[in-house]
């Protein structure tokens, strides 16, 4: 598991580099190790390592794994969450990053209030309009958040999004841009349950540029864990 260790080292001396360029410091910036297919003794690897935050695409599997990895952890759903599978969501993760309609927010609140809980949750953008990735529609987000936020049970944290893929990261960089421009005029706006303090973009392949243009919470699989099998 050395190349896990290894890794994590390279990792934090890039976030270190991009968080300057950017006038932060690299304790601003939270990384989230992406653990979706990896195993139970690999995750623990990297929170004995040090990450804190982790995060599951899948119910289910976070189900088996959040038994298994010990340690001072906080566990983010950040796959697409389906309604039915919500109940289970609210009970296992701190956070939930994919919220993506109005309909999702309502269940969630719901499961919440049962529990006497409120969940901390970050709307998921499509940024890229792209018929392929989940996420509300970024023209109608502020719409999305102020409904949101006369539910009770849930607290928006903040904004999540998956830029589309390009070979060059510098060809996403107008999409970070719009994001944080997006992500300071709902700070802006002082919802009730809304404290815009999370701005979750960038991954493993441009990651850099993310933080460049704003990104406080970076999603990272690969750079940790190596290529998903």
């Amino acid at each position: 598991m050395e190349f896990v260790r290894k890794n994590i080292e390279t990792l934090r001396l890039r976030v270190k580099e991009a968080a300057e360029k950017s006038g932060r410091r690299e304790e601003d910036i939270k990384i989230v190790a992406v653990t979706k297919t990896v195993m139970p003794e690999t995750i623990q690897v990297a929170v004995d390592c040090g990450l804190k935050i982790l995060g599951e695409n899948r119910v289910q599997e976070a189900q088996r794994k959040i038994e298994l990895v010990k340690g001072d952890v906080s566990w983010h759903m950040i796959g697409h969450l389906q309604k039915n599978k919500v109940k289970y969501a609210v009970r296992l993760f701190s956070m939930i990053q994919s919220v993506d309609s109005y309909e999702l927010a309502v269940e969630i609140d719901k499961r919440a209030g049962k529990l006497g809980k409120v969940m901390d949750v970050l709307v998921q953008v499509n940024i890229g309009k792209e018929e392929t990735k989940f996420g509300a529609e970024y023209e109608e987000t502020p719409e999305l958040i102020k409904k949101i936020s006369e539910l009770e049970n849930i607290r928006v944290k903040g904004l999540m999004a998956i830029a589309p893929f390009k070979e060059d990261p510098e060809d996403v960089r107008p999409f970070f841009r719009k994001m944080r421009e997006l992500f300071l005029e709902l700070k802006n706006l002082r919802l009730k349950n809304v404290e815009m303090e999370i701005l979750s973009m960038g991954m493993t392949h441009d990651f850099h540029v993310a933080i460049e243009e704003g990104a406080n919470m970076i999603r990272i699989g690969s750079g940790i864990f190596g290529p998903r099998i």
